[in-house]
């Protein structure tokens, strides 16, 4: 069995907010490890980091990339229609090159039938996976809790057809923390699916109120129905799968399917799952 010490981990997403989190901790406890990039010239400087380039579509980067790499973190690529292909393009790089166990950074409710358009994607990405023969640890984020505020218009207000539902938003602070002890100590996760939540879930309604208490400002959340969203949001000229993806987060916050609460945050980091109001205030 690979020690804690001695296995060679790499890191997608290095130039990202949660990938940069990860390759910062892992950094910090002084673990060498291989920031898996598309651009070397943004990739971090970090002691005992290498960068190497490797777009996720790309199959002979990633395998030069990942060559003698025991553990992977493979933060899901960039949104696009290509996202899924290039997903299993990655996987089965890696599986090629000698990886022994992949971290993937799935979805909250992943499932083939998901009301969120791109967990739909995440499934059948940790379909792959499974069938690769890879070890694996898939980390199911709920919503980051840092991107709420871009939720909000110039008006101040929150607008979506999100209903009364609720949602158990996610810090990426946690989520790295997380990802970084499954990947120091990934035998002992082997096989397993956590759910990655935030303390409580949140109503629209809720989120406004925190992040008016946090900003001073009076936000607001205006209920859509799922044609108004579509309108509203018909002038940014998006692709219609694009579009679908945006409605599509609220409408699976109105059918309650990021609702529930997990305690693996607190099981795998040993801390509690943070507030919004903490994540705000910190931003």
């Amino acid at each position: 069995m690979i020690s804690q010490s001695s296995a060679r981990i790499a890191v997608t997403g290095a130039t990202g907010r949660l990938g940069g989190r990860v390759v910062r901790r892992l950094a910090a406890a002084g673990i060498p490890q291989t920031m898996v990039v598309r651009d070397l010239d943004r990739a971090p400087q970090l002691a005992g980091a290498t960068a190497v380039r490797g777009g996720f579509g790309d199959r002979d980067a990633v395998l030069r990339a990942l060559h003698g790499v025991d553990r992977v973190l493979m933060v899901s690529a960039s949104e696009t229609p290509e996202r899924l292909q290039q997903h299993r393009t990655f996987v089965d790089a890696a599986a090629e090159a000698g990886v022994t166990h992949l971290v993937y950074i799935s979805f909250y409710g992943a499932a083939p039938d998901a009301t969120f358009t791109l967990a739909r994607d995440h499934w059948a990405t940790e379909q792959h996976i499974r069938a690769s023969g890879l070890a694996f640890t898939f980390l199911r984020d709920n919503l980051y809790a840092d991107f709420t505020p871009a939720l909000v218009g110039d008006d101040d207000v929150i607008r979506g057809p999100g209903g009364q539902g609720r949602a158990a938003v996610v810090a990426q602070d946690d989520i790295a923390d997380a990802a970084t002890t499954v990947l120091l100590h990934a035998p002992e996760h082997a096989g397993a699916t956590y759910d990655l939540t935030g303390p409580q879930p949140l109503t629209l309604a809720d989120v406004a109120a925190i992040l008016s208490r946090a900003t001073g400002r009076a936000i607001t959340y205006h209920p859509e129905s799922v044609e108004e969203a579509y309108r509203s949001r018909a002038s940014y000229g998006a692709p219609d799968w694009q579009l679908d993806a945006w409605v599509s987060t609220y409408t699976a916050i109105a059918n309650g399917e990021l609702d529930a609460v997990s305690d693996a945050i607190p099981r795998l980091t040993g801390h509690h799952a943070t507030p919004l109001a903490d994540v705000v205030s910190r931003t």
